[in-house]
């Protein structure tokens, strides 16, 4: 418990610096395998492109825990800053880690604490695979959300 809670904490310890060196103007990098900019910091604010890991971006302004910011191909667009790094971030090489591996272990997920898991034997990793895997279309979840009549979030 205790090395979740220093995980936990770091983690938003590097959020709150990301934060932190998001100024307008400023440079940062792609930290994520893909990133889609939206119009909005609503879920549902229409796309207007995509980043990929590594991609030099340009800050344009901030607004709380989101960025707007403007690629090489000048398309601009918002996204939380947790997915971006001040620090450059140069596509990996066999000795280096993969972009999921960057986020399993921003979540505390690292080798040990699979190896340790895998050690008590009664969990099905396939399954997990599987749902890892199921995506689902925007159109029906915005569907699913006003049938259901429940909050669209942000705009």
């Amino acid at each position: 418990m205790k090395n979740l809670l220093i995980g936990a904490s770091l983690l938003i310890f590097a959020v709150g610096i990301a934060a932190a060196q998001a100024n307008p103007g400023g440079t940062m990098y792609v930290a994520v395998k893909t990133v889609t900019l939206k119009s909005g910091t609503g879920f549902f604010a229409t796309n207007r492109g995509d980043l990929n890991y590594g991609d030099r971006v340009t800050v344009v302004q901030v607004n709380g825990r989101f960025v707007e910011v403007r690629n090489a191909a000048n398309v601009t667009g918002w996204t939380p800053t947790a997915n971006l790094s001040a620090r450059q971030v140069v596509a990996g090489t066999s000795s280096t880690a993969t972009a999921r591996e960057v986020a399993l272990a921003g979540k505390g997920f690292n080798q040990e604490v699979e190896t340790s898991y895998r050690a008590q034997g009664n969990l099905n990793y396939a399954d997990v695979d599987r749902v890892e895997a199921i995506t689902v279309r925007e159109n029906d979840l915005r569907r699913f959300l006003e049938e259901g009549r429940l909050s669209m979030g942000e705009n």
